[in-house]
């Protein structure tokens, strides 16, 4: 074995990753393979590799028998005394039966297996370095685009972001820098195939670790999340200790911190409300920016029944049902929204009705805060574009 030959496999190994021990396990492979092809002199045979004296040499292995009837795979018992006289019927015998010329053919014939060989190591070893990162955030550069997919290289490999995964409020362009969620790692047989999103919640929750260091460190916890990717996203928070602001964190001084997450989504809105183990607080809390009156709990349907003023009634349902429909999301619970003037011509105050009910409640106004003004791209209180029902 030359010394180029070590060389090389020492880069192989430098360049893709894939261990030594696996390249000459690859190489012992071709190499019996090459033997077998071009010579008949044995059909069992091994390869011995010597890295350090940059030897290589084959040897038959022989089964010993009475007498030799397939001389190929088999040495008399006579024949075998003569190599080393402790040898018994049953034992193998290996012979060195390396080709003068072995060399120049072993090394045509090999290369093909070991470049096969090697291929197959470095997608075992890129498989294995991407599953460890499916549902993980990653930052790739768009490579090209087509009817199907957009091709996003994230290194080593090239991930696939479908049509379904790409945020409609997004246009792509070739070299553009984005962060994407992977969603799929598949073992393909002409290598590992990744699935990249966009509009995946995940997607939004690992922005939030990077760039909230509560949430990263365990000091706030996201509990739910519900997204309509590039319009509007709502994210549930909570915090085991009473002295730490769970909204306060995401939101960051100005709203710094949301505000980067916005920038990365485009300019999707996102809403940040405090999570509660009671459904009445929670719900108060998701239909946020409203203001809410009442909430009424049917525990059996899992079901609420919200009550806000005839003046937020829009804002609660928000544009084309929006706002309600991420708060039924967020919570798990199914929402109905009254305006008063609705709920007390239905009978909904009266005592039968209240009574009917597991949990009712009139909420302060300090329960049902929206997230700090000044935060962009949160949404506020009041804005045109949310009162269009």
């Amino acid at each position: 074995m030359s010394s180029d030959l070590v060389e090389a496999i020492t880069a192989l190994e430098k360049d893709k990753g894939i261990s030594k021990e696996v390249l000459l396990d690859a190489l012992e492979a071709a190499l019996i393979s090459a033997y077998k092809r071009n010579f008949e002199q044995a059909q069992n045979v091994r390869v011995d590799i010597n890295e350090g004296l940059g030897q290589i040499k084959v040897y038959a292995r022989k089964e010993v028998a009475e007498s030799a009837e397939n001389k190929n795979l088999q040495i008399s018992l006579e024949d075998a005394k003569s190599l080393n006289p402790h040898y018994q019927l049953g034992d193998t015998v290996e012979i060195e039966v390396t080709p003068r010329n072995f060399g120049r053919i072993a090394a045509q014939t090999a290369k093909q297996v070991v470049t096969q060989r090697v291929r197959e190591a470095e997608r075992n070893v890129i498989y294995s370095e991407f599953i460890d990162r499916q549902d993980d955030i990653m930052t790739g550069i768009v490579q090209r685009l087509d009817h199907r997919f957009i091709y996003v290289d994230l290194g080593r490999v090239e991930a696939l972001l479908p049509q379904s995964e790409q945020m409609p409020n997004e246009t792509y362009r070739p070299h553009d820098r984005i962060k994407v969620y992977i969603t799929k790692v598949e073992d393909a047989k002409k290598g590992p195939m990744i699935t990249v999103s966009r509009t995946h919640p995940g997607l939004l929750k690992r922005l939030f670790e990077l760039e909230v260091p509560e949430i990263y460190d365990g000091t706030v916890e996201i509990k739910s999340i519900s997204r309509e990717a590039g319009d509007r996203s709502k994210i549930a928070v909570y915090a085991e200790d009473p002295e730490v602001d769970a909204v306060g964190a995401c939101v960051g001084q100005k709203g710094a911190r949301v505000q980067t997450i916005v920038n990365e989504l485009k300019g999707e809105k996102i809403d940040i409300v405090n999570w509660s183990e009671n459904p009445v607080t929670y719900v108060a809390n998701a239909l946020s920016p409203s203001k809410v009156v009442r909430v009424i709990v049917h525990e059996a349907d899992k079901a609420t029944t919200v009550v806000v003023p005839d003046y937020q009634l829009s804002l609660a349902i928000g544009k084309k049902g929006q706002n309600a429909r991420l708060a039924a999301k967020l919570t798990g619970w199914k929402i109905d929204i009254k305006s008063e003037s609705e709920a007390e011509e239905s009978g909904l105050f009266n005592e039968e009705a209240v009574n009917n009910v597991s949990d009712e409640t009139s909420l302060p106004e300090s329960e049902n805060q929206a997230v700090p003004e000044e935060a962009d791209g949160i949404a506020p209180t009041d804005t045109p574009d949310q009162e269009e029902s």
